[in-house]
């Protein structure tokens, strides 16, 4: 993070690049003291000043000032300025190097003029998404042609741009500054993009030209700077042209690792770059997006596939609500079956509304399929019923068409079984549970295993009435049929609760995989299972669970002839299996061919990985992603803890359905869509066009109530170790071996609930193949490009250091990572389910408190007494005293952010945290509902393509009836005295990538946002991009090009 500091005494401001890597302590200027007889070897004094002060600050040395004195005594120090103690850099030995006064020394040191501004990096585009891979190499930005930010339209404008530049230069002007022009404009293509344009954070202005280093930009000033004029519309840029610390201080940005070249050759940076990004310990970092809340217990979500991309969500209780392709919800109810369904507000029943499915020709039949629990007298049953959409409204079923396919009678409460699909053969497929109670003790060898009863049981039908007047029909092929003694609608058996069941709808290419089935079967006390189905398949229930024998005898029995699952994971993971889907989507290209599933009652998303072609399976941890890797509009880093059920929708997306309190009463249900931060589909690959669905009645339109949050990132565990199993089963992990141990445990960073009480007598994990090896991958990493030459440079060597040859850095990182500091407990919202750590002192040694049976970190390394003084531990703050909780706004996605902590950089977890004293990026921002903002990236600010935040989305206005009253509310809103004019007819460009959100503003001048205006309903249009509306703002008086700063404040360029 590049900027200018005064030396001491009051000298001439030098350059310096600051690194990152190495916290400082920050306590007060006006009460610094520190109480030791000497100063501590290899520290030197920063004296910070106030937020608002426009300078950066003061180095010190501690030769000159030690022992720390009032702030009137210490050179250079003024009143209301704070001092940092920050360790010197080392030349390999151990030994600090002497500090100088020069720009040498003080590029060297490893500073940090406010914790804010930790932040773990990300990839990210100048609309505020992931980098893709464009569908087809680039022509002019060619080096950006594996993985980036511009498709070949944009790619193409670009050039066309360049072509028009070039006219205003001479021959001898082209050659000398076509390099400069074209590498400035290719950098809207570069994966950090919003880096280089000072754009990750949408409440911020963005640069008009990328953020150059210092070097770079010398070498523009000194050949190109006429130039300067072409690349921006503001005619006070020609004041800059004589003046290289004026234009270099517009131009460059303060960050040595990503200004321009140097992004291009940062290592850290294009580690892993595109590729899934894993943690600590291997899981899958990804993100969530929240598209439903306030529900009951939502059991099951489903598509009708008659592409209305609409998707139906059942509740416990009975209720089935309808939601459109833009998220808003029908008000009415698509079914309401509470009168008939058995269920309890207790949490935990089993019995309710289970599962639904659409017939696969449901566009010519109106039928759909239910499964729910009913009470027949003094039995309890479970009921499976056919139901038509009225024919009056598609979105409203008719509840007196029920016509009920088959009833089965439930000895117990619980074991209810409860999906409904159709596979690929356009079959029924019901899978229902033993009937309850514990072990399957009903008969001599329990329900699973006796294939005269439903129980316990995959049924096959075929929905169409029989012609004796029976309600099905059975499949001829079905595997049983003629089979005495044997139920003729078994499929498979062996089941003891299958929960959530899905069909493989295979690779979009090659249909590879298609019409597999996939569930998760619930265990008894030790096992949680994944199976794949197949007919006729024993899956071994009650004779087993998962692949370690139940009941023994039954086990030892050699016709038992089980099919084994192709994972199971034991009772310290997770004890309720949730099965989930395989990902056939477009979005997310990282995360195809994966199957991820979940646990109900740990909270753990996981994920199983099919080797190819070997029929072995591999398992990895699904964690949140951590520090800013979720930090897009509308992501989440954290969900609800109790994970109910998976979901995919027409277009073949995932989600999940969860809840914060397991009760049919209690409305704390949240449906989130699985998201992968690292890389998404080019624009325009995945777009999809509804068929319309007549609509009657009121709708009521999504309003989030989950935030982002930056948690204080916990250290990870150790790696778990796997007592040895009995004789009889394999231990090795290897090919062909019944159990496999797992190589590690999932990450702690993500949240989890409920106890997890270890059992030291079996492994965390069992699969029936091969684990992976470390560091697999479904996509291949891609590598930034190399700089390129513009006829000046040949790039740029970036300074480095080792701060963990600091003998005592490694206790400094510990305190500033755990989550209590000496200068506060930062507060952490209650969805956020954090791991406090202890803080000890230095001379303390730590106790073992990892629940894997080994300390969280090792043994911390000697310090200095002074700076052990230093770190010792503040007396405990009363809890009434703690800092109150901010205000929350359910219907707005704010970014709620604690005080940030600094790591160590890691592969594993990404580039290092950018850094920078441009913006207080960890300072809280709250967006409104009603925030507009001004797009675009060619002219100066208080310009550009309007849009407007609603339902924590942005999107575009049209022009229709949009007049200077209306633009005279955006201009007021974002600070401007006056409105311009109205820019028609997407002058701006057009915002194809948002949705349009309000069409018909009428203004009268005074409100305060466009939202209370005149407007058509939100949504709703009968305009096209094409007409998006643009707003020039300005003031009474002209203000000049505002001066930037090496590192401080808001550029102009």
């Amino acid at each position: 993070m590049g900027a200018s500091l005064p030396a001491a005494g009051g000298k001439r401001r030098v350059k310096t690049t600051w690194l990152r890597g190495i916290p400082t302590l920050l306590r007060p200027c006006s009460t610094a003291a520190l109480q030791a007889p000497t100063r501590p070897r290899g520290l030197t004094l920063l004296l910070q000043p106030p937020r608002h002060h426009g300078g950066g600050g003061r180095v010190v040395n501690v030769a000159q000032a030690w022992p720390l004195l009032p702030c009137t005594r210490v050179p250079s120090c003024r009143p209301g300025w704070q001092s940092r103690l920050v360790p010197l850099p080392t030349q390999g030995t151990g030994q600090p190097r002497a500090m100088g006064s020069g720009p040498t020394a003080l590029g060297a040191l490893l500073l940090l003029l406010s914790q804010d501004s930790w932040v773990l990096s990300h990839p990210q585009c100048l609309d505020y998404k992931p980098p893709f891979q464009p569908p087809q190499p680039l022509a002019f930005c060619p080096e950006y042609s594996a993985f980036g930010c511009c498709d070949g339209q944009r790619d193409a404008q670009l050039g066309a741009r360049f072509q028009v530049l070039g006219t205003f230069l001479d021959p001898a002007g082209l050659r000398s500054c076509g390099g400069f022009l074209r590498a400035l404009l290719c950098q809207e293509c570069s994966p950090y993009a919003a880096h280089l344009y000072d754009a990750e954070d949408m409440s911020s202005p963005v640069r008009v030209l990328p953020g150059l280093c210092p070097e770079y930009c010398t070498a523009f000033w000194l050949r190109c700077r006429s130039a300067l004029s072409l690349l921006t519309e503001d005619p006070a840029s020609l004041e800059l042209e004589g003046d290289r610390d004026r234009f270099c201080g517009s131009l460059e940005l303060g960050d040595a690792t990503y200004c321009y070249p140097a992004v291009l050759g940062s290592a850290e940076l294009s580690h892993g770059l595109g590729r899934l990004r894993e943690g600590t310990q291997g899981c899958l970092q990804l993100c969530l997006q929240e598209v439903a809340n306030g529900l009951r217990n939502p059991v099951a979500m489903v598509h009708a596939g008659d592409g209305s991309h609409r998707f139906f969500l059942a509740e416990q209780l009975g209720f089935v609500w309808v939601f459109l392709a833009n998220g808003s919800r029908a008000a009415r109810p698509f079914l309401d079956l509470r009168s008939a369904v058995l269920t309890s507000p207790w949490a935990g029943d089993e019995r309710g509304f289970l599962g639904m499915a659409f017939h696969p020709r449901f566009h010519a039949t109106r039928t759909f399929y239910v499964y729910y629990s009913i009470r027949a007298r003094t039995q309890e049953r479970i009921r499976i019923s056919e139901f038509r959409v009225s024919a009056h409204d598609p979105n409203v079923a008719d509840p007196l068409s029920e016509r009920i396919l088959l009833e089965v009678t439930e000895p117990a409460s619980n074991h209810n079984g409860g999906q409904l699909l159709f596979g690929a053969d356009g079959l029924l497929y019901i899978f229902t549970g033993d009937g309850g109670r514990a072990g399957d003790p009903f008969g001599a060898f329990g329900n699973a295993q006796n294939k005269s009863s439903l129980l316990g049981k995959v049924l096959r039908l075929d929905v169409e009435p029989g012609a004796a007047g029976t309600p099905y029909r059975i499949p001829p092929d079905n595997p049983f049929v003629g089979e005495p003694q044997a139920r003729p609608e078994v499929y498979a058996y062996g089941v003891r609760n299958m929960w959530r069941c899905s069909v493989d709808r295979g690779d979009p290419a090659s249909g590879a995989g298609r019409g597999r089935i996939f569930c998760g079967d619930v265990g008894q006390n030790k096992y949680e299972e994944v199976d794949l189905i197949l007919p006729g398949g024993n899956y071994g229930w009650r004779a087993k669970e998962g692949f370690a024998c139940y009941d023994q005898t039954l086990c030892a029995n050699a016709s038992l002839d089980d099919v084994l699952p192709i994972f199971a994971y034991s009772h310290q993971l997770g004890r309720s299996v949730t099965g989930g889907y395989v990902y056939r989507g477009c979005h997310s290209p990282n995360l195809r061919g994966l199957y991820i599933f979940g646990d109900f009652m740990s909270g753990r998303l996981m994920s199983l990985q099919e080797e190819a072609g070997a029929g072995h399976w591999h398992y990895k941890e699904v964690c949140m992603g951590v520090g800013q890797t979720c930090a897009f509009p509308g992501l989440l880093n954290h969900h609800v803890p109790h994970i109910i059920s998976f979901a995919e929708d027409e277009a073949g997306e995932l989600y999940f359905l969860s809840t914060a309190t397991p009760s049919a009463a209690v409305p704390a249900g949240i449906v989130y869509r699985i998201v992968d931060p690292s890389r998404r589909a080019s624009p325009g690959q995945c777009g999809f066009s509804p068929v319309p669905v007549p609509l009657t009645g009121k709708l009521v339109h999504f309003r989030p109530t989950q935030h982002f949050i930056t948690p204080a990132t916990p250290s990870p565990p150790p790696a778990a170790t796997t007592p040895p199993l009995g004789t009889g089963l394999g231990t090795t992990g290897t090919a062909g071996s019944p159990m496999a141990p797992a190589t590690h445990l999932p990450d702690p960073s993500r949240p989890r609930t409920g106890p997890e009480p270890p059992d030291p007598s079996w492994p965390s994990t069992m699969v029936p193949s091969a684990l992976p090896s470390p560091g697999t991958s479904p996509a291949s990493a891609v590598t930034l490009p190399a700089p390129q030459d513009p006829g000046v440079l040949q790039g740029l060597t970036m300074p480095s250091l080792h701060p963990t040859t600091l003998n005592w850095y490694q206790q400094l990182l510990e305190r500033l990572e755990s989550n209590t500091s000496p200068w506060g407990s930062p507060y952490h919202p209650p969805s956020t389910q954090l791991s406090p750590r202890t803080l000890l002192s230095p001379a303390t040694p730590q106790p073992n408190t990892s629940p894997w049976g080994s300390p969280s970190h090792p043994p911390a390394p000697s310090c200095p007494p002074e700076l052990c003084s230093l770190l010792a531990p503040p007396s405990p703050t009363p809890a009434h005293g703690a800092a109150p909780p901010p205000p929350q706004h359910p219907a707005v996605p704010t970014t709620l952010q604690s005080p940030s902590s600094p790591q160590p950089f890691s592969p594993e977890a990404g580039p290092r945290p950018r850094t920078g004293t441009r913006r207080q990026l960890g300072a809280p921002r709250q967006l409104h509902p009603g925030a507009v903002r001004l797009v675009n990236r060619g002219a100066a600010r208080g310009r550009g393509r309007l849009e407007i935040l609603v339902g924590g989305q942005w999107g575009t206005v049209c022009d229709d009836l949009f007049d200077r009253r209306a633009a005279a509310v955006v201009c007021r809103q974002l600070g401007y005295g006056r409105a311009v004019r109205v820019a028609r007819r997407a002058e701006f460009g057009q915002g194809a990538a948002q949705p349009i959100m309000l069409d018909d503003v009428q203004c009268q001048g005074s409100e305060r946002s466009l939202l209370e205006c005149q407007t058509a309903p939100l949504g709703q249009h009968n305009c096209a991009h094409s007409e998006d509306v643009g707003v020039v703002c300005g003031h009474s008086k002209r203000a000049g090009l505002e001066r930037g700063s090496r590192g401080g404040g808001r550029h102009s360029l």
